[in-house]
């Protein structure tokens, strides 16, 4: 099981690496941690396990985090209706993702973005598109595509970010940290 000490801390040098792309079939390695990603983001989710076990709650992780310099990420989305009893996750795995197409509207998380990375409060808004379409491959190899949008649309792009060695802070206007918030929909 991953722990946040597992996770590279943003001052982490490897974090501003431009990921490799993955070659198939999968190694072992890589295996193990696309599960240990999923374990750790679904658990980091369910509060009573999360305090438990000391895990930040986190949607989503890209293997660079762990100090995997390939490219893929997984992204774990509560879907969970008001009515049900426990929580149920909808699990992503996308190999050599790319974003092949996206909205022209710009929307942003209210409550600011975070990042198992980044283990402090960063005040500030993120421009992100509404929605976008990202092509990429299965654990097994075969060709996949998403068609995502809100809140799960962010996530995508915080994650793909990260194999391109961004973070979300470098994203946030250093100067007028809100900037534009009001052309964009706060979700």
């Amino acid at each position: 099981m991953l722990k946040m000490k597992d996770i590279l801390d943003e001052k982490d040098a490897r974090l501003r690496l431009i990921s490799k792309d993955v070659s198939f079939p999968l190694d072992n390695k890589d295996k193990k941690a696309i599960n240990d990603m999923i374990e750790y983001l679904t658990k980091s989710q369910i509060e009573e396990i999360a305090e438990k076990e000391n895990l930040r709650p986190g949607m989503g992780m890209a293997a660079i985090q762990l100090g995997i310099n390939k490219r893929y990420f997984v992204v774990v989305h509560e879907v969970t209706e008001e009515d049900d009893e426990e929580q149920k996750f909808d699990t992503y795995v996308i190999i050599n993702p790319e974003i092949i197409s996206h909205s022209e509207e710009e929307i942003c998380a209210d409550a600011g973005e975070g990042c198992l990375s980044v283990n402090r409060e960063v005040d500030g808004i993120v421009p992100r598109h509404a929605r976008i379409t990202v092509e990429g491959y299965d654990l097994e190899g075969n060709l996949i595509k998403y068609r995502v949008r809100e809140d799960l649309a962010i996530a995508f792009q915080h994650e793909y970010d990260h194999l391109n060695g961004i973070l979300f802070i470098d994203k946030i206007d250093k100067k007028n940290p809100f900037k534009d918030q009001d052309k964009m929909r706060g979700i």
